[in-house]
């Protein structure tokens, strides 16, 4: 399995701890991952800025802002100031997905785009040209520790395709019931980076578990 990039998503970690675990994910992962939920765009309120300022602050790796709201470009220059590097929305979110990737962009971080399970890859044949990464929800959002939805190995394979066609640059990356178990079917099927809360925070070795979910053991 080649290498991955892993993202542990700190909505699993243990917030009466939370500096135990942003040590953990510095220490053994590749990126910081915030599910940033308004309780509108999907059926959840996860938190809110003074949390993700903390989150930052202990960060000593990449952090990424998966922005699961309406309006996300609110808030684009509140995260980057707070220290977030990389912001996805999600494409059934936004009007003027072109404008609002490029607002991401001009603001100095990276951009990606997000798609629920139940939309089509080939509605990014063109955003991709500009998107850093495409971030495949392989669950339905709004909760952690849901079940991989099959279907979304397929959707990996064929969004990889369309990749290649029009930027081989942009990554790819899965959120949603990733585990030791699934992650080289993902891999496999053309996956970049996994997103992974309860397969890292619940699992009895969280470091090795990333580990393995990296393909390093």
């Amino acid at each position: 399995m080649k290498r991955m990039i892993v993202a542990p998503s700190m909505l699993s970690a243990d917030f009466a701890h939370l500096s135990k675990d942003i040590d953990l994910v510095n220490a053994n992962a590749d990126i910081i991952h915030l599910d940033i939920m308004d309780g509108v765009f999907v059926p959840n309120i996860s938190y809110g800025t003074p949390l993700v300022e903390t989150i930052c602050k202990g960060a000593t790796i990449p952090v990424e802002a998966h922005l699961m709201i309406v309006e996300p470009q609110k808030f684009f220059e509140l995260y980057r100031n707070l220290g977030v590097g990389s912001i996805s929305v999600h494409y059934e979110a936004c009007n003027h997905l072109d404008r609002t990737v490029k607002r991401i962009k001009e603001l100095g971080m990276k951009a990606g785009v997000a798609i629920n399970p139940h939309t089509n890859v080939n509605l990014l044949e063109d955003i991709v040209r500009i998107s850093d990464y495409i971030l495949i929800m392989s669950v339905n959002p709004g909760y952690g520790g849901q079940k991989y939805i099959p279907y979304c190995t397929e959707k990996i394979a064929e969004l990889k395709k369309i990749i290649e066609r029009n930027n081989p640059e942009c990554l790819i990356e899965v959120d949603g019931g990733v585990t030791v178990d699934n992650i080289e079917e993902i891999a496999n099927a053309g996956a970049d980076v996994v997103v992974a809360g309860s397969a890292v925070f619940r699992a009895k070795d969280p470091a090795q578990a990333i580990k393995i979910l990296q393909g390093v053991l």
